[in-house]
């Protein structure tokens, strides 16, 4: 027999499935862990320090790249494409190969997206500490990052759809379509929003202007939530989660629609931010309409989920990447019926531009994005690198402390926010304000001093997490896997002679 081969054995369908020397690329991936891990921490660590400057605001010492301003933008960037887009990033090279039953098509483009990718994000964070900024919320680097980020998220494109079109298995499994749409909607909604006049190399204005340019602008703000926090991060649920419950998503087909209920439905949703705005009537309703239609999908994958795991809680006492999964599919689910609330008009008057909003956005960010990809990695590294984690009670210590920091932090925003709103509504027998702006932020101080708590809280498990990765991965490599391959019985005999 061919030394190429080193098994043969028969398959359930009647087919041999024979390995072949070939290896997946995961070296990359490794990196990219190690990167999104890294920038967890760095922008984890912004977000504490701003939240301690709602608290004592003179802590900056007058320093202007410390002032809040610029460090929150550096919080979301740093958080946003630097933990996340490196997570999605890695989970997608990792899984496209195992479910294509292929290496990475050009894996030297794929560590080109690795590297260009996250010094863009360091550079534009320092451009961003700088006062460097064009001012839109999520898309704030100005246009020469632009076109850099442009041009490593075709790449980007270019090695995952290139993998897919090479796979030697016929159904495109569902991470994929989670994964691909992505990849094309964020390059659509980056390029739109991105049309700029440059008129120096560090300034340029919008194409767009008024109320078309906040239409275009929450357009892209609430599918970057969609596609990338939400979409991206399905994609990482729907290949991780069977792999860790050992069990076949509970409904594939319901897997399907939802994924296409979800993607038509959420393109639309974006006007609910500009309820009582400039923009037309219509619109508005048209954004809540559609935000409300997205709790079919939303839910679906929540129950699709739970019914997963649903014969492995056994599980759940022993393995921590388990205990994050189902906790985020928790948070996925109250995250995705508390947004459709909140984009009904009457119970918007009372959230709209107040911190009840910032608490919905970080029931998301840390108990769905946050935990789904902690899970994903206490699965990951110890494969990655053929060893045990380091430590399971360091784990779980991390994962207890993720739960108390998100739980302290949404009820501390929600319970700030309806005090807002509801303080801002009140009016006295002449029909003016109860309350002045400065009298109603005067009070907010417990709750950010709470959330300051809880952020730190939830940093302290995030550092936990990385000193245990780090005493994983001591001395060690990432780990060379063969490529399984399934070939029909002829097909082998022809390959054996």
């Amino acid at each position: 027999m061919d030394t190429r081969f080193r098994t043969v054995s028969r398959s359930l369908a009647g087919e041999i499935l024979m390995v072949d020397s070939r290896t997946y690329n995961d070296r990359v991936v490794t990196v990219l862990v190690v990167l999104s891990l890294v920038w967890a921490i760095a922008g984890m660590a912004a977000g504490v320090f701003i939240a301690a400057e709602l608290v004592w605001p003179t802590i900056d010492m007058g320093q202007e790249w410390l002032s809040y301003g610029r460090l929150r933008t550096l919080h979301t960037n740093g958080v946003i494409f630097g933990f996340g887009v490196s997570a999605l990033m890695a989970t997608a090279f990792y899984s496209v190969q195992r479910t294509s039953h292929v290496t990475l098509f050009a894996p030297r483009l794929a560590w080109f997206c690795c590297i260009a990718w996250n010094l863009a994000v360091l550079a534009g964070g320092i451009s961003l500490l700088a006062g460097w900024t064009s001012g839109k919320e999520y898309a704030e680097l100005e246009w020469p990052f632009d076109i850099g980020i442009t041009i490593v998220w075709l790449s980007f494109a270019v090695v995952f759809f290139g993998t897919i079109v090479k796979r030697k298995v016929k159904a495109i499994y569902v991470s994929n379509w989670f994964y691909g749409a992505l990849i094309i909607v964020i390059a659509m909604l980056h390029v739109v929003n991105s049309m700029a006049i440059p008129v120096s190399i560090d300034k340029s204005y919008s194409m767009f202007a008024g109320e078309q340019d906040a239409i275009v602008q929450w357009w892209y703000g609430h599918n970057a939530v969609g596609f990338l926090l939400t979409g991206g991060f399905l994609g990482m649920l729907y290949y991780f989660l069977p792999k860790q419950a050992d069990r076949p998503i509970w409904s594939y087909r319901l897997s399907i629609v939802a994924f296409w209920a979800f993607t038509y439905s959420y393109i639309w949703a974006g006007p609910h931010h500009l309820h009582y705005n400039a923009i037309p009537e219509w619109v508005q309703s048209l954004g809540m309409v559609m935000s409300i239609i997205l709790l079919a999908p939303s839910w679906a994958t929540m129950v699709n989920g739970v019914m997963t795991v649903a014969g492995a809680w056994e599980k759940l006492k022993t393995d921590p990447a388990m205990k994050f999964i189902v906790l985020a599919l928790a948070f996925y689910g109250l995250a995705t019926f508390e947004g459709p609330m909140l984009s009904i008009k009457s119970v918007n008057v009372v959230s709209h531009f107040t911190d009840w909003t910032v608490g919905h956005v970080h029931s998301g960010a840390l108990g769905w994005n946050a935990m789904i990809t902690f899970g994903t990695f206490y699965f990951l590294v110890p494969r990655l690198v053929g060893a045990e984690l380091y430590s399971v009670r360091l784990a779980n210590i991390h994962f207890w402390l993720a739960l108390a920091g998100t739980m302290l932090y949404i009820l501390s925003m929600w319970g700030a926010g309806v005090s807002q709103g509801l303080l801002w509504l009140s009016l006295d027998e002449l029909g003016e304000l109860s309350y002045s702006f400065r009298d109603i932020m005067a009070s907010m101080v417990p709750y950010y001093a709470l959330r300051f708590v809880a952020g730190a809280v939830f940093l302290s498990g995030a550092i936990l997490m990385f000193y245990n990765f780090v005493k994983t991965m001591e001395n060690r490599t990432t780990v060379t896997r063969r490529i399984p391959e399934v070939r029909t019985a002829r097909s082998a005999v022809e390959a054996v002679a």
